[in-house]
């Protein structure tokens, strides 16, 4: 698979040379990050991309992240919560599927990105015809603090344009293996989910981005030791992230790499499946379930460091009955995925039920089977 850093090593846009200290421009380009230009996507000089080991689930889109500092600035490490990033950093999150077929609305079911990048020299980078821009959005730290402003990508792909109120894009999901034909006959046409794809307002980004409820202010969530503790392969060769943030001066008081903290990989079959369900666990739902966090009266915290079975869900009864429950007694019933209200919860898609509450319409069918699994191979008793 081609990384992602390859968007980094094209032909590139003027250097960005502010932050914008106040305002929101109309449109992306103006912050001279990243663009489309010529046919493909483009990171600027001195926008450092950056990915996640677990990312977080949003309807199957894939997604290039960067980040932008003003010279001669430095974030300080943290590790647990996010790095204290410098006034004037530009966090951008860029949402992405592979095509399928000539429907506009049609994209891909897939975790392989690789044809949908050019192999071979750092020159080339994310082919447009090959994939549909979503929306790009930025967290920018501001002096009163950080501030999320959502762009959606226009029809031609050439530019994405301010969207403060949000956006509802239809789009329908078709899975890129087709099924098998084991009959001889004409194989079946490949499975499609029709769904909606909702770009948050910029009120609805604290819903997920202010995980302490008495700070009340947003932060940032992928850019964190445990996250960001794995190799990229930029176009000057892989490097461990943390060590490349160090090296460049982006980042100070980082440990080495073996010591820092790392989330799994949640597809990783060589990892075993409780860190990758934890891992998933702690992406997508630790921002609400922790100590701080908007789900704290729950005494349920998911994140990946937790090492208090009662908290995490084992044989733990919800603090509210209710239909969200599914008329589950635990959260976690130990060898029961079925009886676990955790796996009942990331199942739904019903408003009220499902978990997380936002950020998705689908199922993340290969999640849950994950949680599944991690589920059934716990050991325990709820009668004991």
């Amino acid at each position: 698979m081609l990384a992602l850093s390859a968007l980094a090593g094209c032909a590139r846009a003027p250097q960005p040379v502010h932050s914008f200290a106040e305002g929101k421009p109309d449109k992306l380009s103006d912050w001279h990050l990243v663009e489309a230009r010529d046919g493909r996507l483009v990171a600027n000089t001195d926008v450092v991309p950056y990915d996640l080991n677990t990312p977080l689930f949003s309807d199957y889109a894939h997604k290039f992240r960067t980040v932008w500092m003003p010279k001669g600035t430095t974030a300080k490490y943290d590790a647990e919560g996010p790095f204290d990033f410098p006034v004037g950093t530009v966090l951008t999150k860029t949402f992405f599927y592979p095509k399928s077929g000539g429907d506009a609305k049609a994209v891909a079911r897939s975790y392989d990105v690789s044809r949908d990048f050019a192999a071979g020299s750092a020159n080339e980078a994310l082919d447009l015809a090959k994939v549909r821009l979503v929306e790009t959005r930025i967290l920018v730290h501001r002096e009163k603090g950080w501030e999320a402003i959502p762009y959606v990508w226009n029809a031609t792909q050439t530019e994405a344009e301010l969207a403060r109120t949000g956006d509802a894009i239809p789009l329908e999901l078709v899975d890129e293996v087709e099924p098998s034909n084991v009959a001889g006959d004409k194989s079946p046409a490949k499975a499609r989910e029709a769904f909606t794809y909702v770009v948050p307002n910029e009120n609805q980004c604290a819903g997920c981005h202010v995980t302490n409820v008495k700070a009340k202010a947003i932060e940032p969530l992928g850019p964190r030791a445990r996250h960001l503790n794995r190799d990229y392969a930029y176009s000057s060769g892989s490097e461990n992230q943390l060590a490349h943030w160090t090296r460049l001066g982006m980042l100070a008081g980082a440990p080495d790499a073996t010591t820092a903290p790392r989330d799994a990989d949640w597809h990783d079959p060589k990892a075993p499946v409780a860190d990758r369900a934890r891992a998933w666990l702690d992406v997508n739902c630790s921002m609400c379930h922790s100590p701080t966090g908007p789900a704290n009266t729950t005494a349920l915290d998911l994140r990946s460091a937790n090492a208090d079975l009662r908290r995490l869900g084992l044989c733990k009864p919800p603090v509210a009955a209710g239909r969200g429950t599914g008329d589950r007694l635990f959260d976690i019933v130990p060898g029961k995925p079925d009886d676990s209200i955790l796996l009942y919860r990331v199942t739904s898609n019903e408003p009220g039920v499902m978990m997380p509450e936002m950020g998705r319409n689908t199922t993340h069918k290969e999640g849950v089977e994950l949680i599944r699994d991690w589920i059934a191979a716990t050991s325990g008793n709820c009668d004991a």
